[in-house]
């Protein structure tokens, strides 16, 4: 029965990932507006809205347990959001200084790790000797091979697809290194949010809530501080790329707001099931299901690239390596399962 109940929480945790990794799909299909046009109406979508209408919808007395919940612990949950919101900026920014590869192995393998250790090593760090902690450890490791391998592949296909974009200047490398460092430490601050913000869960579950519910009260007030930081970003450059006019131009279908908002969906409802399958791993479902989280969103980001055309042109080098990348995530994700 536990071993059942063990492989369905794990299983949780994955439908979240795959749902939180095929979010940017909506983006394809609309070339007609920028960047910052399709991220602003995301964020109000995924960050606001639907956050919000859940917590309402799934936390009974959501705003009682707000307000029967310490003002620092509110806080740190905030203060977790606006960190997530700012490590998400900071990883576009190092994209463009250092490049696709360098960037995605540094920050994803920081933010699988630390969103992962860190709260171990807080609330129980004991653990880390144990056979779970070794298992973890192994899964971890896994983890970052995959990741590496997949960055790798990465780069071999932005050669080959863009041979200018292996000689063009950078610049600021050392500073480029220094942000990758910076968004991979505040990028895993969201699952701190999650595991740290217990005591607003206690609370709504107290007041009535369900304990597969009950992160939806947490998660409405994290994202509303992530909101802050990645709305304020594409608002930005709106005005400074001139780019408001893009959404009442004849490009602007009413099929964009769709897409932008269908975007906010996925991700938040990714998040959502994150939380209930961590929940029902127990105690340590922060530590054990964010890497399998994180795992199943790089997957499934590399899967939808290749199923879409993103690697067309790319060489046999730089699929072979993709898909070897995408094996060892998925035998991570095995390995971390046995853990709980």
């Amino acid at each position: 029965m536990q071993e059942s109940a063990s492989l369905t929480a794990a299983l949780t945790v994955v439908a979240g990932g795959f749902l939180h990794g095929s979010f940017a799909l909506p983006m394809k299909k609309m070339a007609g507006w920028k960047w910052e046009n399709t991220w602003l109406i995301y964020s109000v979508s995924g960050l606001v809205v639907l956050p919000l209408l859940l917590a309402l919808l799934t936390v009974p007395s959501f705003a009682e347990a707000v307000a029967s919940t310490s003002p620092a612990t509110l806080a740190l949950i905030v203060l977790c959001g606006v960190g997530w919101g700012a490590g998400s900026t900071l990883f576009g920014l190092a994209i463009d200084r250092v490049g696709m590869a360098l960037t995605f192995a540094i920050v994803l393998g920081i933010t699988s790790s630390l969103g992962s250790l860190l709260p171990l090593l807080i609330q129980n760090p004991a653990e880390l000797f144990s056979r779970r902690g070794q298992i973890l450890l192994a899964g971890l490791a896994l983890v970052i091979a995959g990741i590496i391998l997949c960055s790798k592949a990465g780069a071999l296909r932005e050669r080959a697809q863009n041979p200018q974009a292996a000689v063009r200047k950078r610049g600021g490398a050392f500073t480029g290194l220094l942000i990758c460092i910076a968004s991979g430490v505040l990028s895993p601050a969201l699952n701190f949010g999650f595991v740290f913000g217990e005591p607003l869960k206690q609370e709504a579950i107290r007041l009535g809530a369900s304990a597969d519910f009950a992160g939806n009260a947490l998660w409405a007030l994290a994202l509303g501080g992530g909101f802050f930081v990645n709305a304020g970003y594409a608002v930005y450059l709106l005005g400074k790329n001139r780019t408001w006019c893009v959404y009442s131009s004849p490009e602007a279908r009413g099929w964009y707001w769709v897409g932008a908002a269908l975007m906010g969906f996925l991700w938040y409802i990714g998040v959502s099931i994150y939380g209930m399958g961590a929940a029902a791993m127990g105690p340590l479902g922060g530590v054990l299901g964010w890497p399998i989280f994180m795992s199943t969103v790089i997957i499934m980001a590399n899967v939808w690239g290749a199923a879409t055309g993103e690697w067309k042109g790319a060489g046999s080098q730089a699929m072979r390596l993709m898909w070897i990348g995408v094996a060892i995530l998925v035998a991570a994700i095995a390995v971390i399962a046995q853990a709980n």
